[in-house]
């Protein structure tokens, strides 16, 4: 397994890619590109240059919905990188009840973390399989599996040895249960030995009718019967780190409570094979994976090519005239300084070094400036990329252009129904035009008001859609219009229903 992933494409091939996603916003998807390439670009210097080297982060700057958080969501699953989302507005200063700047990095780590995971676990999917299979016939067949009777020969072999040692020879019958040694005229002793012909008839017999089981398990007749599982208990990951938020301390008491009552006991439950299959797989790859490694793969994936996506980054900007909250905002931002610029972060999982994570910030700023952040943090964020607002072109692309597009969506959503959507061009243009209208009348929220308008345009269609199975409904302008008219032409309804 590679411990970071890399994919060797050229900035212009990382803009091609998010030009199937994305409509527009040329300058930021070449930014983007550049330092994605560059974190390539890094990681293939000698180690003494390498950490020389620090990202360039990136600072957007447009309205919501004209693609930012797209873009580098995009970005990352491009690269393989660890990544999260988070908001500014949610973290508070050191001092105040709240989430702490450092738990975006504890964040990213829990992510790159069930990541690797993951990529491991369909690594050994072959591997699994097999001892999935042995485990569902043990449960099916209790007692033939060859080597727990071997095992339980040997011990009681062993138990009888260990007993001769006192009483000076083998005692016939002794067999252990546990930590018990029991004696053969116990209630709970064992039936008599069979004669080695009869054991060999026995085990010939088990060994045939496992087969039998096997054949009929591969075959999948036996999906729907009955076992016995075990159900092992979740796990109870206790993070205690100094400088933990309040929530995580929260989190932590509440699986001490559930280890109290009971929450760390197996329980047993009748479930179909089908099921068990589920249980017992999922169970076997946890165990096969190799933990430690994990760990050491996520660590190194998080802190060479990790990315942290800060939303909302403008609301935290201090204005010069701002009073009250401002020293509040400011405080998270000198929190999020020494993150930015590269600092040591306890996580459950080892220290963290932040310096090669990249930092992209984004922000409408419609009531602050960039430079109303301060200026430390301005000069940790040397790309800025201002997004443009979108109008009817943008639109009318968005809907039509993208891979699995929003018309695409609605099509094939319908199609599950039976149903042949039919959206016209003319309807396309109109929706377009809806669009920009309200965003310029009401609040601009970009792309995302498409998606209200084309559910209030497909409702009725939507919710009737089984009565119409085999049938194809076009959807044109006169259509469009007839459900977007009397909305769309008055600001007060605009405003509160697209």
């Amino acid at each position: 397994m590679e411990r970071i992933k890399q994919q060797n494409l050229t900035p212009s091939e990382i803009v091609e890619k998010l030009d199937q996603y994305i409509i527009g916003q040329t300058n930021a998807k070449r930014s983007v590109a550049v330092a994605l390439r560059n974190r390539y670009r890094r990681l293939k210097l000698p180690e003494e240059i390498r950490d020389e080297v620090a990202p360039k982060n990136i600072l957007m700057i447009g309205p919501t919905g004209v693609g930012k958080t797209e873009i580098a969501r995009r970005l990352a699953k491009l690269c393989g990188a660890p990544f999260i989302k988070v908001e500014a507005t949610k973290y508070t200063e050191v001092g105040y009840v709240g989430r702490d700047v450092e738990s975006m990095v504890r964040d990213l780590m829990a992510v790159a973390i069930n990541d690797v995971k993951a990529e491991m676990e369909e690594e050994l999917k072959g591997k699994s399989a097999e001892v999935v299979e042995e485990k569902l016939l043990d449960l099916l067949l209790p007692g033939t599996n060859e080597k727990e009777k071997k095992a339980a020969k040997e011990a009681k072999k062993a138990a009888g040895f260990a007993l001769g040692n006192i009483f000076g020879g083998a005692v016939p019958g002794a067999q252990a249960d546990g930590n018990v040694i029991q004696l053969g005229d116990s209630d709970n002793a064992s039936e008599p030995e069979l004669s080695k012909e009869d054991q060999e008839k026995k085990d010939e017999e088990d060994r045939s009718t496992r087969e039998k089981f096997r054949q009929w398990l591969r075959e999948g007749k036996l999906e729907d019967r009955e076992v016995e599982v075990t159900m092992k208990p979740a796990g109870h990951n206790l993070e205690i780190i100094a400088g933990g938020s309040i929530e995580d301390l929260e989190n932590n008491m509440q699986g001490i409570v559930n280890m109290i009552n009971g929450g760390g006991k197996s329980k047993k439950r009748m479930v179909s094979v089908r099921e068990a299959r589920k249980i017992i797989t999922e169970e076997t790859l946890e165990n096969m994976v190799d933990r430690d490694k994990a760990v050491d793969i996520a660590k190194e994936r998080v802190t060479q090519s990790g990315i942290i996506f800060i939303d909302e980054i403008d609301k935290i900007a201090v204005h010069n005239e701002a009073h009250g909250g401002s020293v509040s905002r400011e405080g998270v931002q000198r929190d999020i300084l020494p993150i930015v610029e590269g600092s040591n972060v306890n996580t459950k999982w080892g220290v963290i070094d932040t310096t090669h994570i990249l930092f992209i910030a984004a922000g409408a700023f419609s009531m602050s400036k960039p430079s109303d952040l301060i200026p430390e943090l301005q000069g940790r964020f040397p790309l800025r990329v201002e997004l443009e607002s979108l109008h009817k072109d943008e639109f009318r692309r968005i809907l039509t252009e993208p891979k699995n597009s929003l018309t695409m969506q609605y099509t094939k959503l319908m199609e599950t129904e039976g149903v042949t959507l039919n959206i016209t061009e003319d309807a396309i243009d109109r929706m377009s035009y809806i669009a920009e209208d309200v965003n310029a009348k009401a609040e601009n929220i970009g792309a995302r008001r498409l998606h209200t308008i084309m559910e209030k345009v497909l409702d009725e269609i939507s919710f009737d859609a089984d009565k119409h199975s085999g049938e194809t409904i076009t959807v044109d302008a006169a259509y469009v219009d007839s459900k977007l008219n009397e909305v769309a032409s008055s600001e007060d309804l605009s405003r509160y229903i697209l």
